[in-house]
């Protein structure tokens, strides 16, 4: 819809409100926003009501690679011309206000809310009118305001749009510390389910490669991410997380996002199920491990249906199969072996070498000293000195 009266580029900002608040900007889904008012109508309230609470929900507390900022989440417009059938701003869904910003007044209105002090980054999408490249140029021409004219030198964070064009991506890199392309599906299959108007190879595969190849060989900055939707349309965890493993060793992505459906008002889906949180967060556990922990899909535990098992995060899961009746020796154990240890990360791990280098580690206590968090969490799984930990007496490191 057009406007019937002028409104400020910050009062559109504020209109916009937490709108993009179901898309992750940072490296901590959970402490952002949460599910914002556009999934379901909400009564109008007065002008200054809706201000007041659309400026806390349009910035996020987002942990960026350089640590925490509170990020401006926001779209250069909220109509769109596709149909995705799970989102809010789909075409023709009547209780979306439609709300429109030009480069100018996107850089402006979030240039005076920064030199506020409210925020510290952008995180900036778009719905889609007249074509990707067109939406994407807008977004590509409002971060260049901001790097140029405005020598904003803080966090920005883009959406690449389906079928952006290759030097559309490269500009993106330049201008951005962080580039997002979302696949929503973890098929090809899956994803026309979802979003019939979009092409998975073409649109979103060939865009998370060309950020790679630009990153490797033109030596830019920018991170990439991409997001699921999980659940809406019967796809498993075994397939997201297969998918999610080829990314991180191919297009080198810094992370996948899951994103748990949730119904939204007058969509296809309306009448769906949401997806139970508990879900993505084993998905996030189990991705963290084949990201960072060096393991493969072939290791995860998934159940007759390919999903993880929800009573259980994903390591554990392993661990009660493989480890109870095998444990490992934390005295001899190298790094990779100790991270299949439940409560030891890369850190603990790290400590426990360290640690080794002065004596042989005896018991529970002595990892907790070291700096192991969970030690009890270890203890069914492991030896110490030969000994399981609950047959230990000694305390103290050995000479």
């Amino acid at each position: 819809m057009n406007f019937t009266i002028a409104l400020d580029p910050v009062e559109k900002l504020l209109a916009i409100g937490g709108a993009t608040g179901f898309e992750p900007a940072g490296d901590a889904p959970h402490e952002e926003s949460a599910r914002p008012d556009c999934f379901t109508p909400q009564a109008k309230p007065s002008r200054q009501e809706r201000n007041l609470a659309a400026l806390q929900r349009s910035i996020s507390n987002v942990m960026t690679p350089t640590g925490p900022k509170p990020v401006l989440k926001t779209m250069m417009t909220t109509a769109c011309e596709r149909n995705c059938f799970y989102c809010p701003f789909r075409a023709g869904r009547s209780s979306m206000e439609r709300i429109t910003l030009q480069p100018d007044e996107m850089a402006k209105g979030f240039t005076r809310i920064q030199k506020a002090g409210l925020v510290d980054g952008l995180f900036l999408s778009s719905g889609i009118i007249a074509g990707s490249p067109r939406a994407q140029d807008k977004i590509l021409d409002t971060a260049d305001i901001l790097r140029t004219k405005e020598k904003y030198r803080g966090y920005i964070h883009l959406k690449i749009m389906p079928g952006a064009e290759k030097e559309q991506v490269r500009r993106a890199m330049q201008l951005a510390d962080r580039v997002s392309i979302n696949l929503e599906g973890a098929t090809e299959e899956r994803l026309r389910l979802l979003a019939p108007k979009k092409d998975f190879w073409d649109e979103l595969i060939q865009r998370l490669l060309w950020v790679e190849e630009i990153r490797r060989t033109e030596r830019v900055r920018a991170s990439s991410v991409t997001q699921f939707v999980v659940g809406a349309v019967g796809d498993t965890d075994l397939e997201l997380l297969a998918l999610s493993e080829k990314l991180y060793s191919q297009a080198k992505i810094s992370r996948a996002y899951y994103s748990a459906f949730h119904p939204v008002s007058e969509t296809p889906f309306e009448d769906r199920s949401p997806v139970l949180p508990k879900r993505e967060h084993r998905l996030y556990q189990a991705s963290f491990l084949l990201r960072d922990y060096g393991w493969g899909v072939e290791d995860l535990g998934f159940g007759a249906d390919q999903n993880l098992r929800l009573d259980v995060d994903p390591k554990q899961a392993w661990a009660d199969i493989h480890l109870r009746e095998a444990p490992i020796e934390i005295n001899r154990a190298d790094r990779t072996t100790l991270l299949r240890i439940p409560g030891i990360g890369p850190v603990s791990a790290d400590r426990i070498l360290a640690a080794r280098s002065r004596g042989n580690l005896f018991d529970l206590a002595h990892l907790g000293q070291i700096g192991v968090p969970s030690p009890q969490k270890s203890a069914p799984y492991i030896l110490l000195n030969g000994q399981r930990p609950e047959h230990q007496m000694a305390l103290g490191f050995a000479a």
